[in-house]
């Protein structure tokens, strides 16, 4: 029963993560110029509890075994780069790129 709690806490621990970073997606809504990002996560490891093939009576054996998971983690952010609505701000030096990809920059 300890294991299905422990399970249980990293998928709320997960699952906080996700909703601080929409949250924080949320909150700059308005920022011009803002990519939102969006939680990556990762199993834990896998705890085999039957090996396929584990004899189940002297005749005949499990086709499959019993692989439990111990939860998830919190990986990374993905940052998402979408094209964002273009804003007229009557200021002569902005500029907005529209299309496809980043602006290359060049280093000497």
């Amino acid at each position: 029963m300890v294991r299905s709690l422990w399970t249980g806490a990293s998928g709320m621990i997960g699952q906080q993560f996700n909703i601080d970073t929409i949250s924080h997606n949320l909150s700059n809504v308005n920022t011009t110029g803002y990519k939102k990002t969006r939680a990556e996560f990762e199993d834990l490891l896998y705890q085999n509890l039957r090996m396929a093939g584990t004899p189940s009576t002297s005749i005949s054996n499990y086709p499959t075994g019993i692989h439990v998971g111990l939860g998830v983690k919190p990986a990374s952010t993905q940052r998402m780069f979408m094209q964002g609505s273009l804003q007229n701000t009557n200021n002569k030096p902005d500029l907005a790129i529209e299309g496809e990809g980043l602006p290359a920059i060049r280093r000497f």
